[in-house]
């Protein structure tokens, strides 16, 4: 219940007073109340403060929050990231936790310095038009004596019965969601946070776990609630409270559900039932998404469902699609080392993802690292390998991620109706065969047309239907040379036929580079001080390497 902690492997409470920070950000607070955030752009870096950076002289070890702030506004500002999302910083006993075994709630952690420097932080990040939010853990606790354990020498905070107390998988205890002292005390932790620290959200983390009494547990194992089901009706009610109370005291601010089920409702509003966040991780596109672009493309035309299946519940929620750290952790590799083939497919895959990632409806979120390809996995302990931006490979991958967000952030019909069935028009997602999917992005402003051929075979000629005739500028093409691909492409541009296809007047006879992303907008509506880069030529270009 502390505002501070003694650093671990100290766990001493600190005495400390909430201070009185100078803030420096009312001009943001004010923006970010207005407008919907539905509609607005969402670009989320996911980061780990202790892992994104480390100090170069000395023993290599953490920066802190006043170090930090600057070179990551820098870094997210030149990749068109819109927010940082940071893994928990409330105190934590054990590094590998990552932060999600809190035993401090109150308590920014101390290894990165004290709270004003986290309100620095978070100010610097606000003065710079960048959003931060902070993953929150209501879900389960460890079980160190001096946290809450126990507290008073009985399972105050918990259940005393381990068939609703524990969670197994993880040796963390479940809070009891029942006692109104534990509700008051989560609820108030929340608003802490929002109000103390200025956070613009909170992303709860592990939500399927807190609203089914029978999570990951074999039968018998698990006591029903008082109907005989499976779901837990304290923690349900808990959670539409908590967004009740956010929504209600922060305007503008946002939550959002880690929710890996099919639970419905989790972002409707509480008056008709849901669970009341603004938004949910779309775990499931995640899932079929990676395990579509993990298959060899020999194979891919027998999982090609795997790709359109996603639209068929895209307005179900309001979704943000993530290629988070759970993806790159574990033995399931990095994003780079996940995708088939020698190492020149690896990356024209990876940048395929990022740009398959950016164009389909929903908002982004990416973990630090992809963005410019790294090959190992994740460590907690260790920087980023930001040496790789000395090869060509891997600075391609960065320059695309850059102007992938310079491009999102400057076409609303990559954000702007992304939850409304008006903002996606397929123009043809059955071509299984040739594994290419096709489709339009729609806003108030226009439109954009998005292929992508998802084998390394070039394909010449390959016509799509399009809405209008007209010139249609390639804006991005993840071919391009300067991303470390074949530069094979259309030279920047193409024209439209008055030959009707996929129920078009209008078409357009695309090449297709291998492994390729492109998107296309016409002429008339492309906003002026767009930086492109594709392919000089066709004629003469090198094919891909085999």
């Amino acid at each position: 219940m502390a505002f501070a902690m003694e650093l671990r492997p100290k766990s001493a409470s600190v005495v400390q007073g909430l201070g009185n920070f100078a803030w420096h950000d009312e001009d943001w607070i004010r923006a970010r109340a207005v407008g919907d955030p539905r509609q607005k752009p969402m670009a989320i870096y996911e980061v780990h403060l202790g892992s994104w950076m480390r100090a170069s002289e000395g023993d290599g070890g953490w920066l802190s929050y006043r170090e930090l702030a600057p070179r990551l506004i820098e870094h997210c500002k030149a990749h068109g990231f819109t927010h940082l999302e940071l893994l928990p910083i409330a105190e934590h006993a054990f590094d590998l936790s990552w932060g999600y075994q809190t035993t401090g709630y109150f308590a920014p952690t101390a290894r990165y310095g004290a709270p004003d420097d986290l309100r620095y932080f978070i100010d610097l990040c606000h003065q710079h038009g960048l959003g931060v939010l902070l993953d929150w853990v209501p879900a389960h606790f460890p079980k160190d004596d001096y946290a809450l354990r126990w507290f008073d020498g009985t399972a105050l905070y918990e259940h005393a019965d381990p068939r609703e107390g524990e969670h197994r998988d993880w040796g963390t205890l479940i809070f009891n969601y029942g006692r109104h002292e534990v509700r008051a005390f989560l609820l108030a932790n929340a608003l802490y946070w929002l109000d103390q620290f200025h956070f613009d959200g909170l992303r709860v983390d592990a939500v399927a776990s807190m609203i089914y009494r029978d999570y990951s547990r074999p039968h018998g194992e698990w006591i029903p609630n008082q109907y005989g089901g499976r779901e837990n009706l304290e923690a349900i009610a808990l959670l539409q409270e908590l967004n009740r109370q956010v929504y209600s005291a922060f305007p503008g601010v946002l939550t959002i559900a880690e929710e890996s089920t099919a639970w419905g409702g989790v972002t409707a509003p509480t008056y008709l039932g849901g669970l009341g966040f603004g938004f949910k991780w779309n775990m499931g596109w995640m899932h079929d998404t990676l395990h579509y672009f993990t298959k060899d493309p020999v194979h891919r035309k027998y999982h090609h469902n795997d790709l359109t299946f996603s639209m068929l519940y895209a307005w179900t929620e309001n979704f943000i699609l993530p290629l988070s750290h759970d993806e790159v952790v574990h033995g399931k590799r990095a994003l780079l080392s996940k995708m088939p083939g020698d190492d020149w497919r690896k990356a024209a895959g990876l940048r395929q993802l990022l740009a398959y990632l950016y164009a389909h409806p929903g908002k982004k979120l990416l973990f630090m690292g992809a963005e410019f390809g790294q090959w190992s996995e994740w460590r907690h302990d260790a920087s980023l390998d930001w040496q790789l931006l000395a090869e060509p490979r891997h600075s391609g991958i960065q320059r695309l991620v850059q102007q992938l967000g310079q491009l999102y952030l400057g076409h609303d019909a990559l954000w702007a109706w992304d939850h409304e069935p008006r903002g996606f028009q397929w123009i043809d997602c059955t071509d299984s065969e040739q594994s290419v999917i096709s489709f339009l992005r729609r806003g108030p402003q226009g439109e954009l047309v998005c292929v992508f051929n998802l084998t390394p075979l070039p394909r010449r000629n390959y016509r799509i239907g399009v809405p209008a005739a007209g010139d249609y500028l390639e804006l991005v093409n993840s071919d391009a040379e300067g991303f470390g691909g074949s530069n094979l492409g259309n030279c920047g541009r193409v024209v439209s036929q008055p030959i009707p296809s996929h129920g078009m007047e209008q078409s357009l006879a695309l090449t297709l580079p291998p492994l390729g992303a492109l998107i296309f907008t016409r002429e008339a509506i492309r906003p002026t001080g767009d930086a492109v880069l594709v392919p000089e030529s066709v004629a003469g270009e090198p094919e891909p390497q085999p």
